[in-house]
């Protein structure tokens, strides 16, 4: 039998097509749904080509993900290691407030709209497990391959294989105005992981429609069905010129 761990973070409630989501205030992982949190922005708020943002991470492989993800739109992306910010604590019990945070703390060192990403891996039989721990599941060295051991050993003999990503993006202003949005993608976690792609959990994690796992995916089809995907989607909708 698995073990299980609470972590605040609701199993899939169907192992059916992943959901987009809208934007969200303070809405747990598997909720995606609700109002903008924060006051809108101003009047003109909103990212023009040539602007330039801050991507509040450390994290090369999400860096580089987000600022793919950027490219198109003209937007000059800076990441917050590259200025020097430090990392602010995530003490945020889901993901969109976890983003919130790193987000204000960049855009107010910065004096420059920042945007973050929180995201995490979610497994149904481990009662939502790593979810927000996602990171911390790799330890300060992000070895994710002994993270991704753990969730392996932790699922034991489970036949209930479901699993989702989880990405929840911030976009916040110099003057303390938030916007976030949620997406999710479902599927299952599968053992051994496959593929060099992507990072983190993806090469145990197949979503649906697929054969193949995220880390065996090309990253534009990557891009075409992930969750951080959706949830940049909306933030173009609602912030980009």
């Amino acid at each position: 039998m698995p073990r299980t761990l609470p972590t605040g973070t609701a199993p899939a409630e169907s192992a059916g097509a992943a959901e987009g989501a809208r934007p969200v205030e303070g809405a747990s992982p598997a909720e995606g749904a609700g109002p903008a949190e924060g006051a809108p922005p101003a009047p003109g708020a909103r990212l023009a080509k040539g602007a330039r943002l801050v991507v509040a991470t450390h994290n090369p492989g999400k860096l580089l993900e987000i600022a793919e993800l950027l490219a198109p739109y003209g937007v000059e992306a800076v990441s917050a290691g590259t200025l020097g910010l430090p990392e602010p604590e995530e003490t945020a019990p889901d993901f969109a407030g976890n983003a919130r945070i790193k987000a204000v703390a960049a855009a107010t060192a910065s004096r420059l709209p920042a945007l973050a990403d929180d995201s995490g891996f979610c497994v149904a039989a481990l009662a939502g497990a790593p979810g927000v721990h996602s990171a911390r599941w790799a330890g300060p060295g992000k070895d994710f391959a002994s993270a991704m051991g753990r969730v392996h050993e932790l699922m034991a003999d489970a036949a209930d294989r479901r699993a989702w990503f989880v990405a929840a993006l911030c976009l916040a202003w110099p003057d303390g105005t938030t916007q976030t949005f949620v997406g999710r993608v479902d599927g299952l976690a599968v053992w051994p992981p496959r593929g060099a792609h992507g990072f983190g959990y993806d090469p145990m994690f197949v979503p649906h429609g697929e054969t193949r796992t995220f880390g065996e995916l090309e990253p534009a089809r990557k891009h075409a069905v992930s969750h951080r995907a959706r949830a940049f989607a909306q933030l173009v909708a609602a912030c980009f010129a």
